[in-house]
């Protein structure tokens, strides 16, 4: 009898460790909880370094840091007295057409010439050689009068060349935004290495977020999410999903994601940090992991 109890015992205790096996093998394959946010950035979507396609000395600047500027705004030039002074006299060529006028008389002068000359060689009253003479100086004068339309189209691209030259000198906005530095000021040179001023585009902002590698398939390109600006900023605005990186980070076992943030008021400022959820990227969407 006492056997018949150990043997029954034993069973129980085997049954119950193999349970609580089975039960810590569950726990450890189980996902975790999702939280309730993730940590993110708000970036200004482009920070542009600004030149000029030219060097030279800096001769104006319209715009300080913290101003507001707009695409294809002017917002200052290099020194440029020399590609001005180039561009008038370009011009000045290009407007002058009298060498056209002049051969375009005298060829039609040359062409009655040549008319009277061949219809009074027939009767004798002129000679073939002075026929043959007026129909040379014809055709050398076309000639010249095509050398000088050429000439003239030379000087109207001549006259835009010094216009697209004068252009480099002037230094435009390619992006609404905000100046946030001035890094050369007026008298000092530009060269091939250095930036006149920092812009950055801040409508729309940029949210940049790495989130956990369990929620990869919940998160796909026109999601929207909800980020939460730290204070004072605080709030809770609205972004669209524009990237969703296709390589992992092993090592972090995050993805990175890219967001849209609309920021037509400029209320926010970019290199704010933040807080992001994300619609339906909850714990019970995620599928338990496979048992093995």
């Amino acid at each position: 009898m006492q056997t018949e109890m150990n043997g029954m015992r034993r069973a129980r205790f085997m049954v119950l460790a193999a349970s609580g096996a089975f039960a810590c093998f569950a726990a450890r394959a189980a996902p975790p909880i999702a939280p309730e946010s993730f940590d993110c950035v708000i970036e200004a979507k482009e920070t542009v370094k600004l030149a000029s396609s030219a060097l030279g000395m800096v001769g104006e600047l319209r715009v300080d840091r913290g101003d507001m500027v707009k695409k294809d705004q002017v917002l200052g030039k290099l020194d440029d007295r020399v590609e001005q002074a180039n561009l008038d006299v370009a011009r000045a060529k290009a407007a002058n057409d009298f060498d056209i006028a002049a051969h375009k008389a005298r060829l039609t002068y040359l062409r009655e010439k040549f008319d009277r000359a061949d219809q009074l060689v027939g009767s004798r009253i002129v000679s073939k050689n002075t026929r043959d003479e007026a129909l040379s100086d014809m055709l050398v004068e076309e000639q010249q009068l095509r050398l000088s339309n050429l000439q003239y189209a030379e000087a109207q691209l001549e006259a835009k060349q010094a216009e697209a030259i004068l252009r480099q000198r002037t230094i435009v906005s390619p992006v609404d935004g905000v100046v946030v530095e001035r890094l050369l000021s007026v008298g000092e040179y530009r060269n091939d290495t250095t930036a006149i001023m920092t812009i950055a585009q801040i409508d729309p902002l940029r949210v940049e977020v790495f989130v956990p590698t369990i929620y990869y398939n919940q998160i796909n390109l026109g999601d929207v999410a909800h980020v939460h600006p730290q204070e004072p900023v605080g709030g809770v605005h609205d972004a669209s999903v524009t990237v969703v990186d296709k390589v992992i980070d092993a090592a972090s076992g995050t993805f990175g994601v890219r967001l849209n943030l609309p920021n037509p008021d400029l209320a926010l400022p970019a290199g704010l940090k933040c807080k992001i959820q994300f619609d339906g990227t909850r714990h019970d969407n995620i599928q338990s992991a496979p048992k093995g």
